[in-house]
């Protein structure tokens, strides 16, 4: 924390601007050192003013050469992003021109950032807490309006204060029991009134909503997955180049063309999927071929929605649906069987037994686009439906899930000591053991090998 760092802060690449952050005590130091507001002026003689926008020059100090005309921004902390002296560079995008100014401030005292320090600091600094610091790469990597929604509100500190609410409502009836506990002559033998045996009702009810908001709308932060199945040359990848609106996969009149699956992301009404192409099932004795069809079984398997195609002059077979999608044994297995090359006329169309009647079938060519609309229209109707997406302005992420499953556990067992004869140390090791799981989700009790895979996922600069 008391080194200074510095990142390039925008994708590599040519572009309009570059963005060069530093952050730490030498910040401003150092950007006085290799900037001047003209050419002619010597750098390291400007005195910088917080939180103002200086045009100028970044010079090689060495030989005094110009390296590139900037935008220069310091902030003095805390009223910054880390909470620290900041200085943001504006240059020529380039990966030349930025490479160049990073190592002229590296050599004047800084040190290369680690991946995600900057919103390290700025967690460590108390200026944002974990969900705020988890929502930025939320933000980055939102993949539909929706989940961007979801993610801006959770960085302006919403679920931190739901979240903290929780917990301090949980710590005032902690120091009810360790009064009793620390002084028993001194007070009243502890009998939980029904406002406290109601807050802790509250608590588990709130934790419980939290805990179903994950369950119903996690897919917006990574997707809904769908894979498209189907015996070879039954057009596939021809669905699936229709279905993103661009030649994503390969399509031959050979079969089994696709071996390898394919993924590749859709939005469909703001929600996002994730579609899959995978290689064509059937009975084969090529190793390559069988290699890849376990990869589309596992695909499968993993999925949330299946497109189960069929052609005409063929036949829905029970003992092979059975055998390829075994979703009667997985509530949450949605499928949808596809007929394609409805174009074809003289070969009759596949009927559904009574057995699988009462599931969505939709007819479609490929080839001439027909019946596509229709298609992404039942996809989001079968995946989403029954939910309420606006009914929350976050969504816990699989981390909060497992805090909140563990806060329900242990309150489940206060609530239990409060309606039944239990010793008051047993009940406060339970209370406190919700309190911490609560604070694993803001930071408050995070450890720091959960603070090291959080930011370590970000990326250097930010």
């Amino acid at each position: 924390m008391n080194d200074t760092i510095a990142a390039i802060a925008t994708p590599f690449g040519s572009g309009g601007i570059g963005v060069i952050r530093i952050s730490g005590p030498k910040a401003f130091d150092i950007a006085s050192k290799i900037f001047s507001k003209t050419k002619n002026k010597a750098c390291g003689r400007t005195k910088l003013d917080s939180h103002r926008v200086y045009h100028g020059y970044i010079f090689d100090t060495k030989n005094k050469d110009i390296l590139d005309e900037v935008l220069l921004i310091p902030m003095k902390g805390p009223s910054s992003y880390t909470a620290e002296d900041v200085v943001e560079i504006q240059a020529h995008s380039g990966t030349i021109v930025l490479r160049t100014l990073l190592n002229e401030i590296l050599s004047r005292g800084a040190r290369l950032s680690e991946p995600g320090e900057f919103t390290k600091r700025a967690f460590l600094n108390q200026r944002i807490d974990l969900t705020q610091a988890e929502a930025v790469a939320d933000i980055i990597n939102a993949k539909s309006a929706k989940s961007l929604k979801f993610a801006a509100s959770q960085n302006l500190g919403v679920l931190k204060d739901q979240i903290q609410e929780l917990r301090k409502n949980l710590i005032n009836f902690l120091s009810l029991l360790e009064v009793n506990i620390d002084f028993p002559d001194d007070v009243d033998p502890f009998e939980p009134s029904r406002k406290e045996i109601g807050m802790i009702d509250d608590v588990l009810e709130k934790c419980r909503g939290f805990i179903q908001q994950h369950e119903d709308a996690c897919f917006l932060k990574d997707g809904i997955r769908i894979a498209i199945c189907g015996a070879p040359n039954v057009g596939k990848s021809s669905l699936m180049n229709r279905l993103i609106e661009q030649d994503r996969a390969i399509v031959t009149t050979f079969p089994g063309t696709t071996r390898d699956p394919i993924e590749e992301g859709l939005n469909i009404d703001g929600i996002p999927f994730v579609v899959t192409d995978t290689a064509g099932i059937h009975q084969t004795d090529d190793l390559v071929e069988i290699i890849g069809i376990q990869k589309a079984m596992d695909h499968i398997k993993a999925s949330n929605l299946v497109l189960f195609m069929k052609e005409p002059g063929t036949v829905f077979s029970d003992k092979e649906l059975e055998k390829i999608v075994p979703f009667r044994n997985q509530s949450d297995k949605k499928i949808i069987f596809v007929i394609n090359k409805i174009d074809i006329k003289k070969h009759p169309l596949p009927e559904l037994s009574k057995k699988y009647q009462h599931l969505p079938k939709i007819e479609i060519s490929a080839l001439l686009n027909l019946g596509i609309k229709e298609l992404k229209q039942k996809i989001v109707e079968i995946t989403i439906a029954g939910l309420d997406m606006e009914k929350s302005s976050v969504i816990p992420n699989l981390r909060h899930k497992k805090a909140l499953e563990q806060t329900v556990k242990s309150l489940t067992a206060v609530k239990k000591g409060l309606t039944q004869p239990l010793e008051e140390e047993t009940m406060t090791i339970d209370l406190k053991n919700s309190i911490d799981s609560l604070g694993k989700i803001t930071g408050e009790t995070a450890s720091l090998d959960i603070l090291d895979t959080i930011f370590n996922n970000f990326c250097i600069g930010k």
